[in-house]
């Protein structure tokens, strides 16, 4: 390492130290010790240009311990991404492009939100495989227009969190040889050594899972680690086992748990920088040599890797235009202009589990998205969720159907990498009462407002004989708390199309569909298109209507049994189908006064789950019929009749309301 090297190094100790005091939080001790590592990384092996983040090209880069926020940062700002030293100063606070974790969309250069430890690791599995699948569609002989790598950072608290372990798990499976994480093997954590809770061989366990690993002794020595980045990819993801010293050179706090989530202290700062050479007195010091190095190792050479991608592109262009054209649609985020005509419509003669009528919905709508793509966390025959002729994703096939095995927390983390790369229209499936297993990665999503679906099925105690275990109550509730999340519970196999409509079209968020197990009549087609707008009119009472039944998905049948009953009774009654709160909500206050008018105030909601929610819409004089418990182990029928969903009960609600 010359000197001019270990100024740029050193350059990123002082700031994350500074930037971490002035805001009197963060972790300095982190940042200090990836400096190496990050230099050797960002200045001589990664493919990136500050000039256009978003290149395609590009090597990604997923700081998996987002805690060391200040470490990305640092870099973004000494590469020229636009960061500028004030933006440095104003880490955590209010309104400032350096919050307390790097925020996806938030700050040019990071692509991924992170924080929960762990989850980048999975983000960063989920880019590799996007990668390798769109490379197997797009490259030809001589022209490889999608060849990139992707670094993650990971320290000790992302390798103890067990999504980690099942994203890493999936990696090895499926080879994903351009995947690189750097482990930041510092030893400590906030209560002190790693030692006081793990003991395991985990370079062992990543060979086990078909891991390479490749062994860095010194954290500083540079030639050691870009010796290991600069590996050629093989057939394993690589593991880097890189020991450092957390906050080192800090003479007193380096190498103990002092360094981990709290500033160092001035006294403390001042004698670090004495040992870095640096002027105890400068607050932010970035030498005018270091960052010259750094703006000019990052920007020339990333603007070369762009230029002579765009050149290889054009080629390509003359060679394949068809091909390319579609390359440049799928990053784009556009969907075939005539898709639509693909949704299929279902006649009222037949019935269908919505988890069936789902499949015949994706399976269609797959023929004409070819970029659409996902899986199952091992139950596509339950979920409904293969891809008929898309073949398999696995270690050797490039198919559309991904096998993500029983792994539901890894399976989200992977699915926001996936869309967080581009070009992809990403699914993924399983039990709802498993979405317990995603909802981390479900608000991530969210919080980052990237358009993943979620196939949920066996929605509520229509499952029936296996139990409460297996019975979403709360889960509906649940995931509607998140905000920017769209829940859609359609009402039969019509509303299901409708729902995948709004799935795949959506650009600013995920959407879930939650979806029945047991089989349903089919509503009106053209009825069915009110689902797009959340809630609908579909049966409208005999006279000015004095009673609104509420419901969304199976218990929309219910709700028009029970509208017949109270008509012959003689009263007007209208049904509403609510599918999607998130969607009604953002119609015009004229549309939701209309479905639902303010002078109609006895209402009554249905749903097989936890009722706390919908008293927003029934208000204080309303009734709602639902599950504010567990249920059972016994045949669907059965339960619906016990728990109180039936025409009879929703009838003396209705009687006790207009009382």
């Amino acid at each position: 390492m010359n000197n001019l090297d270990k100024r740029c190094i050193d350059t990123i100790r002082c700031l994350a130290m500074d930037a971490v005091q002035k805001a009197n939080s963060g972790h300095p001790g982190t940042p200090m010790a990836q400096a190496p590592a990050a230099y050797a990384l960002w200045a001589q092996v990664m493919k990136h240009n500050p000039a256009n983040p978003h290149w395609p090209d590009r090597d990604r880069f997923v700081l998996s311990c987002g805690h060391a926020s200040m470490l990305i940062y640092s870099l973004l700002f000494l590469a020229g991404y636009g960061l500028e030293l004030d933006d440095l100063k104003a880490f955590r606070q209010w309104g400032s492009r350096t919050p307390g974790h790097p925020e996806f969309g938030h700050t040019a250069g990071i692509e991924t939100t992170t924080g929960p430890l762990g989850q980048g690791i999975g983000n960063a599995v989920g880019m590799a495989i996007a990668e390798r699948w769109l490379a197997g569609r797009f490259n030809r002989p001589g022209h490889d227009i999608v060849n990139h790598r992707t670094f993650a950072f990971a320290g000790d608290g992302c390798l103890m969190e067990g999504v980690a372990y099942e994203a890493a798990s999936l990696a090895g499976h499926l080879g994903l040889g351009k995947l690189t994480v750097l482990w930041d093997n510092n030893r400590i954590t906030i209560e002190g050594r790693t030692d006081l809770a793990w003991s395991e061989n985990v370079p062992g366990r990543f060979e086990a899972m078909g891991w390479r690993v490749l062994k860095v002794a010194d954290g500083e020595d540079l030639e050691a680690l870009l010796k290991a980045f600069r590996e050629p990819a093989c057939g394993r993801p690589t593991l880097i086992d890189c020991t450092t010293v957390i906050g080192f050179p800090a003479p007193s706090k380096k190498d103990t748990h002092h360094a981990h989530g709290a500033p160092l202290g001035d006294a403390e700062i001042r004698a670090t920088k004495e040992i870095l050479g640096f002027d105890p007195d400068v607050q932010f010091p970035v030498p005018a040599e270091a960052l010259a190095h750094w703006r000019g190792q990052c920007g020339p050479r990333g603007a070369a890797a762009e230029a002579e991608w765009r050149a290889r592109f054009e080629a390509y262009r003359q060679a394949f235009p068809e091909l390319a054209a579609e390359y440049e649609a799928f990053m784009k985020g556009e969907l075939p202009p005539e898709w639509r005509k693909a949704l299929p419509t279902f006649s009222t003669s037949d019935s269908y589990a919505t988890r069936e009528a789902s499949g015949k919905v994706l399976n269609a709508l797959a023929a004409a998205i070819p970029n659409l793509i996902g899986g199952s966390a091992d139950l596509a025959p339950s979920n409904n969720t293969h891809l008929k002729d898309g073949g398999d994703f696995g270690p050797r096939e490039n198919g559309r159907n991904f096998h993500f095995g029983i792994r539901e927390h890894a399976m989200g983390a992977v699915l926001n990498g996936m869309s967080l790369h581009g070009g992809l229209k990403p699914f993924s499936a399983t039990f709802f009462i498993f979405c317990d297993y995603m909802r981390p990665t479900a608000r991530l999503a969210s919080l980052m407002k990237i358009p993943v679906t979620y196939v949920w099925t066996h929605d509520s105690i229509g499952v029936g004989e296996d139990g409460p275990t297996h019975q979403p109550i709360e889960q509906m509730m649940s995931m509607r708390l998140i905000p920017g999340f769209t829940m859609i519970r359609p009402a039969d196999a019509n509303e299901t199309a409708q729902a995948w409509a709004i799935a795949v079209a959506k650009k600013d968020g995920p959407v879930g569909l939650a979806l029945t197990r047991q089989k349903l009549p089919t509503l009106d087609a053209t009825k069915a298109e009110g689902a797009a707008k959340g809630a609908y009119i579909l049966e409208e009472a005999s006279a000015a209507p004095r009673l609104l039944l509420l419901a969304s998905g199976s218990e929309v049948h219910l709700a028009v049994r029970a509208r017949k009953a109270l008509e012959a009774e003689g009263v007007p009654t209208r049904v509403v189908s609510m599918p999607c709160w998130e969607l009604f909500e953002a119609q015009s206050a004229a549309y939701r006064a209309e479905v639902l008018p303010e002078a109609v105030t006895a209402r009554v909601s249905i749903e097989a789950g936890v009722t706390t929610g919908w008293q927003r819409y029934t208000g204080a004089k309303g009734a709602c019929i639902g599950l504010d418990h567990f249920g059972a182990s016994a045949p669907a029928d059965i339960l619906f009749e016990q728990f109180g969903l039936t025409v009879d009960h929703v009838v003396k609600a209705a009687r006790a309301l207009l009382a």
